[in-house]
């Protein structure tokens, strides 16, 4: 069974940059689509990005565009989210998710991660 594991959450200041890790406790990440999503207190749980296990497929929310990049290194069974330019309302836990199959938006991958805080300041 494959256990995503996220690292590299933390506080920053509005216009700064975060990267976030994405690790596999278990099995590779290998064959599996990755996902990022998150939850803000009070909503729902939201897509972010998601890349194939190629990485040469990659899908992004609008509200992340031109801002987040999801990259993978699977030599080091390794997923990342480099978060630039960040917002307050860019505040939220973030979760890793892997499933078989094609990237999707939506959140029906098979494992999920117990999510990392990302906190953005004014």
């Amino acid at each position: 069974q494959v256990q995503p594991v996220e690292l590299g959450g933390g506080l920053v200041q509005a216009g700064g940059s975060l990267r976030l890790s994405c690790t596999a406790s278990g099995r590779t990440f290998s064959g599996y689509a990755m996902g990022w999503f998150r939850q803000a207190p009070g909503k729902e749980r939201e897509f972010v990005a998601a890349i194939s296990w190629s990485g040469g497929n990659t899908r992004y929310a609008d509200s992340v565009k031109g801002r987040f990049t999801i990259s993978r290194d699977n030599a080091k069974n390794t997923v990342y989210l480099q978060m630039n330019s960040l917002k307050p309302e860019d505040t939220a836990v973030y979760y890793c998710a892997a499933k078989q199959g094609l990237p999707t938006t939506v959140a029906n991958y098979n494992y999920w991660g117990q999510g990392t805080q990302v906190t953005v300041s004014s």
